[in-house]
């Protein structure tokens, strides 16, 4: 007589898992991951962290935070932070600027949209600036002016060279033409700053675009830049909007315009460090 349990289902270890069985399905952390933005490929966190901030499989840049940057580039307990107390306020009562500014201040864990003071690059001191992507994509109002402004001012008075990180969507709108103003300001402070033969590095990284690049971001004596960034004053999507053409590929990236002069190098990141030291040791 064929057995009644001839064309049972045989028992599975994964059913019923909770009810009959023991199995345990195993967790992976999901902070341990991360999907490239460029290529999509799952990189582990620590790679890429080890490898400053740049997928291992397609090269594509990360943004830095300031702080991250700064650990990057300068000496070890070096860098000594200038008018960190320096704080944006809604001047015009601009809707809902209140609100923007306390979210980019939680979000970034810094109090404005860059971060100044004066650091040693193997050795050789500097006076320094890092725009930061995190607050409010680096939108330069009164504040961040007054910041930039015054590190040329000391950097002057100390016959400092200055380096300078740009990232920027522009200037921040919800300050009007105060924030505008910022342009000439900052402008004013790099023309005097080079009046006394003192040297100034801009690293633009990607976006670098708007005011900023209108102003003392492209007032360098030497413009480097990382590979892929985009640099620009007006972006490619308005530009494309206004003449109703296509752009060339990689238009604005910094590729293109080393190829058409308007940047002297593109450093790559691991390189930076030992660059910048070597041409403020030229100086």
């Amino acid at each position: 007589m064929l057995s009644r349990n001839l064309f049972k289902k045989p028992n599975n270890v994964l059913e019923n898992v909770g009810k009959t069985s023991k199995y345990v399905k195993p967790q992976v952390p999901e902070d341990l991951w991360i999907s490239c933005a460029n290529c999509k490929t799952l990189i582990l966190k620590e790679e890429l962290f080890e490898n400053n901030k740049i997928c291992p499989n397609c090269s594509f840049y990360y943004r830095l935070a300031p702080r991250e940057r700064l650990a990057m580039i300068v000496d070890e307990d070096s860098f000594v932070e200038h008018d960190k107390n320096l704080v944006s306020k809604n001047i015009l009562k601009f809707p809902d600027y209140d609100s923007k500014l306390k979210k980019a201040k939680d979000t970034s864990n810094e109090k404005e949209a860059v971060v100044c003071g004066v650091a040693k690059i193997k050795g050789m001191e500097c006076a320094l600036f890092v725009m930061n992507s995190e607050f409010m994509m680096g939108s330069m109002g009164v504040v961040v002016g007054e910041k930039v402004t015054r590190l040329f001012e000391y950097a002057t008075q100390n016959r400092l060279s200055v380096v300078g990180f740009t990232v920027s969507g522009g200037a921040r709108m919800q300050e009007g033409v105060l924030s505008l103003m910022q342009m000439a300001k900052t402008s004013c402070a790099v023309k005097r700053h080079n009046d006394t033969g003192l040297l100034y590095i801009t690293v633009l990284t990607d976006p670098t675009t708007g005011g900023v690049t209108a102003s003392f971001a492209m007032e360098g004596d030497i413009i480097l830049a990382e590979p892929g960034a985009l640099i620009a004053f007006a972006g490619p999507r308005v530009i494309e909007q206004t003449i109703k053409q296509k752009l060339p590929e990689g238009f604005q990236r910094s590729e293109f315009l080393l190829e058409k002069g308007f940047i002297d190098a593109i450093v790559e990141r691991k390189a930076l460090r030992d660059t910048l030291a070597n041409i403020l040791k030229l100086h």
